[in-house]
């Protein structure tokens, strides 16, 4: 089935229609390694990839991982499977089995991923964003910090300005590296308790892109970020020690908000109720869907025509 710009890709079997996607922890290994944990990036082995079958409203059924290393690490690997564990359970979702490949040729060191599989049940259809319109309400759900994404460039700065990260960083009692490490926040069973109500319009996993996911949407209407929460202090940090502009630390991370529903008018507290009902007692409403293209942040200034 035709679904662009979603991260999972749909297919339709006989009268049923499964949820595909795969994705990896991508370069936050390399601080895992560096800190000794790995529970946390094997939690986001799960959040990573069960929060885009949550974005087309396909219920997560069953994850395979894949591990390669350059050398078998027993304690490492039961740390993983810890992490898988927690993030299974937070999913209701089933660990179906997996890989690990011992590649000395390819990896210096450790690489998590995983493929996920979801499905529709009852009546429910797959919600890709065509029933958007001119009006509709955003609700931010939000973060647990960075997650697995940009910390490419957030390794880069830590490593320039010399942080300690056993320290915590200015306004913050714990550790650093525990708090950049923190896992991604897994959205399924708030989305799984909206799913089937015909006012949800369309749902967006904030990842790498921050707030331009949301034109992978619709790219003929604007979603116009009017009352984007105060961001987390973690952000504001990054973004002084690099020096980062404001445009770019919205089109790298997530900000503070993971993942946004776009709902009907007329749905806005029944949703709310139902989010806050399924553990999102957190989610506010952060704009709305305009006519026009593109995302802006007027509040910044900042305007984002596409995702590219």
């Amino acid at each position: 089935m035709e679904a662009p710009g979603h991260y999972a890709g749909l297919l339709r079997l006989g009268r049923e229609t499964i949820a595909v996607t795969t994705d990896t922890v991508g370069t936050k290994v390399l601080l895992a390694e560096q800190l000794g944990r790995w529970e946390e990036v094997g939690e986001d082995v799960v959040g990573v990839n069960v929060n885009d079958l949550a974005a087309v409203g396909a219920r997560p059924a069953g994850l395979v991982d894949v591990i390669l290393c350059r050398r078998p690490d027993p304690t490492t690997f039961a740390a993983i499977g810890r992490g898988l564990a927690r993030g299974l359970r937070a999913a209701d979702c089933w660990l179906l089995g997996g890989e690990t490949a011992v590649v000395p040729s390819i990896v210096r060191g450790t690489d998590l991923g995983g493929t996920a599989v979801g499905f529709f049940p009852g009546r429910r259809r797959p919600i890709t964003g065509r029933r958007l319109r001119s009006g509709d309400l955003l609700i931010g759900l939000p973060s647990h910090g960075f997650h697995a994404n940009g910390l490419t460039l957030v390794r880069r700065l830590l490593a320039r300005g010399r942080i300690d990260l056993d320290r915590p960083r200015p306004g913050s009692r714990g550790p650093l590296g525990r708090e950049i490490l923190r896992p991604t926040r897994i959205y399924c069973r708030p989305i799984e308790a909206i799913a089937d109500d015909p006012r949800v319009h369309g749902l967006a996993h904030l990842s790498g892109g921050g707030v331009r996911n949301l034109v992978r949407l619709r790219a003929d209407l604007r979603f116009s970020l009017t009352d984007w929460p105060e961001v987390p202090g973690l952000f504001d940090w990054i973004q002084s020690l690099g020096r980062i502009a404001p445009k770019e630390m919205f089109q790298t991370f997530n900000m503070g908000v993971g993942f946004v529903v776009a709902v009907a008018p007329s749905g806005r507290r029944d949703l709310m109720a139902a989010l806050a009902g399924a553990g999102a007692r957190d989610a506010v409403p952060i704009g709305t869907v305009t006519a026009g293209r593109g995302v802006d942040l007027p509040a910044l200034g900042l305007r984002y025509d596409g995702y590219g």
